[in-house]
């Protein structure tokens, strides 16, 4: 069976969780193709994406002419699937955020992929996020490829449900996947009750290089790590205040913020301000070896998140046995649980924030150790990738048949 993975930007930093994904699959036997719409080679920093770079096929890489010729090429030779392609591309696009023209270059794209999934004698297409990667998947079934279905992550598409068709996707793929039962159950707003069968939950997971760690004991000194692109829905800026009521306190730690983002500066901005250089600092993108070394080097992992699905970070940490303090927000306290392997607080409340770190450096090392072991356990029981692909599979078998080439 010939699977084809489609995602807007991949590889990508932020997206190992999507790498983890696929090789899994693989080694359940199926053959999956890699396509992106745009490449993002210039953030690349770990071997195992540059690996991954170069088996992908970038869609946007065919150039303005490329794209062009591949949807004059559908209208002349498949004319009722391109204008039952062209009526959708217009139900989707005239009150989407963004646009009808936009759209128009989705199906473009979507026509690119067509002779691209027939060569490749692909059977179905599974795309990550309820985006735009999405959308191109939809379109080009519509052009008759093959037929589709899709991650979603959250929070995004649980954001802009009606802007980005999101009702019409479910409607249309074959089935759809949702990361943690917090998604499962806002998937199910906006779909019909027919259709809730088709959505199931395949958690994201880590692999054996987290899970198969031995055991590192905590370090005696407080250091806390935040693993997150710094963007607004992970709550950095109210981490930073939590930060500065805990040194105007007295207390002696570190925090450690591993990864990059748009945020960068305005995080940088407010530490120099707080006066907390001493405190915090930032690493930038990391290697999968260099996040692991920087979450072991901590007693705990910290993630005051705004909006989220269920975040990797906090699996990846957990599975090294590090105990976590993250909100009561989505997918999160699927995972987390107060007192056994964490803490929760209120999203968007310093004073908690601060208050569970204080917490936490206040607790002898032996029960620190105790909840990160939990944590550990349960990681292994509910996000090992290997038993997570094989749900997938198990779906992806059930489905279609090849697609004819022209």
């Amino acid at each position: 069976m010939n699977i084809a993975y489609l995602v807007n930007q991949y590889p990508k930093v932020s997206h190992s969780f999507i790498r983890r994904e696929i090789l899994a699959v693989e080694v359940e036997g199926v053959r999956v193709s890699r396509f992106s719409i745009r490449s993002l080679d210039a953030e690349l920093v770990d071997d195992a994406d540059k690996q991954e770079f170069e088996k992908t096929r970038f869609v946007l890489g065919v150039g303005a002419i490329g794209l062009l010729t591949h949807l004059v090429r559908v209208a002349l030779f498949r004319p009722w699937q391109f204008l039952n392609a062209a009526c959708l591309t217009f139900k989707v696009g005239w009150k989407s955020d963004r646009g009808l023209v936009i759209h128009l270059a989705y199906l473009a794209e979507a026509c690119v992929l067509l002779k691209w999934f027939s060569e490749a004698e692909i059977d179905h297409v599974h795309a990550h996020f309820g985006t735009n990667s999405t959308t191109v998947a939809m379109l080009c079934q519509a052009l008759g490829g093959p037929s589709y279905s899709f991650t979603v992550h959250g929070p995004e598409e649980f954001d802009k449900p009606a802007a980005i068709a999101l009702s019409e996707k479910i409607q249309r793929a074959a089935f759809v996947v949702a990361v943690c039962s917090f998604g499962r159950s806002q998937l199910l707003r906006w779909c019909d009750y027919p259709q809730w069968a088709k959505i199931l939950v395949v958690r994201c997971g880590v692999d054996s290089t987290f899970l198969s760690q031995p055991y590192v004991p905590l370090p005696a000194q407080p250091q806390f790590v935040c693993v997150a692109r710094l963007s607004e829905q992970k709550g950095h800026l109210t981490l930073i205040e939590a930060a500065s009521q805990l040194a105007a306190k007295g207390f002696k730690f570190k925090l450690v913020l591993v990864g990059d983002g748009p945020l960068r500066r305005p995080i940088e901005a407010m530490i120099s301000q707080l006066g907390l250089k001493d405190h915090v600092e930032i690493t930038g993108w990391a290697t999968n070896a260099e996040v692991q070394q920087q979450i072991l080097n901590a007693q705990v992992m910290v993630l005051p998140s705004f909006a989220e699905g269920l975040p990797v970070g906090i699996m990846e940490a957990l599975a090294l046995a590090r105990p976590v303090i993250s909100t009561y927000i989505a997918g999160i306290p699927e995972l987390v649980e107060p007192g056994q392997c964490g803490w929760l607080v209120p999203s968007g409340s310093s004073e908690a924030l601060a208050g569970a770190m204080g917490t936490a450096m206040q607790t002898p090392l032996e029960e620190l150790e105790r909840m990160g072991k939990e944590g550990a356990r349960r990681v292994a029981l509910h996000h090992n990738v290997q038993t997570e692909a094989r749900k997938l599979v198990e779906w992806f078998r059930k489905l279609g048949s090849p697609v004819g080439k022209e």
